[in-house]
């Protein structure tokens, strides 16, 4: 079934997760800094998985031959102490405040993070990694993990959870789980507008359908490997994130509307085909997540969300840098909680947790 809606490491102990089972039998209700996401009666999430690019990546990138990683500071800045784990924000991502709201932990960890505890893999990893795309093309161009590969990585998890839990926990735990889907920016703005690889051969309208196509694929191979609640974020409205605005909004950097425009054709043939495989693949909850209009909503009118700052971000002049550019050589600003973007690219925590806020019941609930 698809629900589209229109107008992302405390170790968990095993007594925890059968707590949390035992307590699935009722209306479970989960606060995280005001989120609250209500799960219906007989309904269990039993584990976050965490799938595309930046926005979720935990820290997969840290120890691959790429220059796209954050594992130095100032990332981390706000993080369990001022830790940088590998995460694109100054404290934590939207995988994990989900993870939190919904009573699993406070972090999801990146599945290649050395330091993950075999418990830990019970209520979920992320398998993003910062750069790649749907595009293949994307994750080449930036020497990251691509979509194929996380799925390689999710079949190597499920060896590792069997071998903790036995086949028919291990199914269960899949089963119940829930996957998000986190991409699509990285093609928009840097493989099509930002370089020349792909302009020669696609237009817009066609450069969205290799995308939407390779999503398409990228849901049902996870279907096939057992996830049945698949959320997918839309693209963002990327010609509005402070670095696009520095490349393709002139003098005064104003959005990059041909970005946006890019990216709400992209949407709509990413709502559509999530609503058609949802007719058609068994017992499947498939979400499209409007992620583009709350965001919009946010740069445009940021003081009526106690945001003083939207046209850069916090780190250095906040017009380009982002990744190795955000260093330990650059001021950050003074309050961090009055920017939404924390880089030139990616929100901070304060800009997530609004943003989860605004999606977190309705989009969950939809999925449970």
């Amino acid at each position: 079934m698809a629900i589209t809606m229109r107008k992302t490491h405390a170790p968990s102990s095993l007594c925890f997760n059968i707590v949390v089972l035992i307590l699935s039998s009722f209306v479970i209700l989960n606060v995280v800094d005001g989120l609250r996401i209500q799960l219906p009666p007989n309904v269990t999430v039993t584990a976050l998985l965490g799938f595309g690019d930046s926005i979720i990546d935990a820290g997969n990138n840290n120890d691959i031959n790429t220059i796209i990683k954050c594992n130095f500071k100032p990332y981390g800045k706000d993080f369990n102490g001022g830790v940088p784990t590998g995460r694109f924000c100054n404290g934590r991502i939207p995988t994990d405040l989900l993870a939190e709201a919904l009573g699993l932990k406070e972090y999801v960890p990146a599945y290649l993070d050395p330091a993950v505890k075999p418990e830990e893999l019970l209520t979920g990893v992320t398998f993003a990694s910062g750069a790649t795309g749907y595009d293949p093309m994307t994750s080449k161009i930036a020497s990251v993990i691509p979509l194929t590969d996380q799925l390689t990585m999710f079949t190597e998890y499920k060896g590792k959870l069997k071998a903790l839990v036995g086949e028919e926990r291990t199914n269960y735990i899949i089963a119940n789980s829930l996957a998000l889907v986190v991409c699509g920016s990285d093609d928009i703005a840097n493989t099509y507008f930002d370089t020349p690889f792909r302009r020669g051969e696609y237009d817009v309208d066609s450069y969205t359908d290799l995308m939407y196509n390779s999503a398409s694929s990228f849901v049902q191979e996870l279907y096939k490997l057992g996830i049945r609640r698949i959320g997918v974020f839309s693209a963002p409205p990327i010609g509005c994130v402070p670095s696009q605005r520095t490349i393709g909004g002139g003098p005064v950097r104003e959005c990059a509307e041909n970005y946006n425009h890019a990216a709400k054709l992209f949407n709509s043939k990413l709502s559509s085909v999530l609503d058609s495989l949802g007719k058609t693949l068994p017992n499947s909850r498939l979400v499209y997540i409007d992620i583009y209009n709350p965001l919009l909503g946010l740069i445009q009118n940021p003081s009526k969300y106690g945001f003083e700052v939207a046209d850069r971000g916090c780190c250095g002049t906040g017009l380009l840098e982002v990744v190795v550019l955000c260093n330990m050589l650059d001021k950050v600003c003074d309050d961090d909680s009055k920017y939404i973007f924390w880089d030139s690219y990616h929100p901070t925590e304060a800009g997530y947790k609004l943003i989860i806020d605004m999606i977190g019941q309705k989009y969950i609930g939809a999925l449970t």
